[in-house]
């Protein structure tokens, strides 16, 4: 069960359980939709949209069914300097390999977030248009590459969305 204990939420609801349903439904690719923590009417309207998709009642209220029928809402691990390990290596590669000129390299595909991966993240950010802070969180991880409704959470993996 990829969204396991979900409270029901519909409009006027807000909190992780919103963020979590918003990150779902930008993952069946909903690209317009900002994890922002507020069920407003553009959420409601993406829901109802995800619910008739899925041979669902169209109520957009996010209840047990819905919440079953969900990719996984769960967050993408925050990344900053010091970070290490297999989703840091990923992110390195994207950089990498990502629009050329566009951002600093970020140095080796190494696993550890330093000053260069750092410094490739503030330039894809300011590219992709959200805050350069060097910080990969939910708004960087929803960050467009343009491509194929492709996001940088997508291209790195969603196997690193915790449960």
């Amino acid at each position: 069960m990829p969204n396991p204990g979900q409270p029901t939420i519909g409009l006027g609801a807000s909190g992780d359980a919103v963020r979590r349903a918003q990150r779902a439904l930008r993952r069946t690719p909903n690209l317009g939709l900002t994890v922002d923590g507020q069920f407003g009417s553009l959420t409601e309207a993406a829901v109802k949209g995800f619910q008739t998709g899925a041979g669902l009642v169209a109520d957009g209220i996010v209840g047990p069914l819905t919440w079953d029928a969900l990719p996984n809402g769960g967050p993408m691990p925050t990344l900053a300097e010091g970070s290490h390990g297999l989703v840091v290596a990923r992110l390195q590669n994207v950089l990498t390999n990502g629009a050329g000129g566009q951002w600093p390299a970020p140095g080796p595909i190494d696993e550890h977030f330093g000053p260069l991966t750092k410094a490739a993240v503030e330039g894809f950010q300011a590219w992709a248009g959200v805050a350069a802070d060097g910080v990969v969180g939910d708004q960087t991880w929803a960050a467009s590459l343009h491509a194929l409704s492709a996001t940088l959470e997508s291209t790195v993996g969603l196997d690193f969305a915790s449960t």
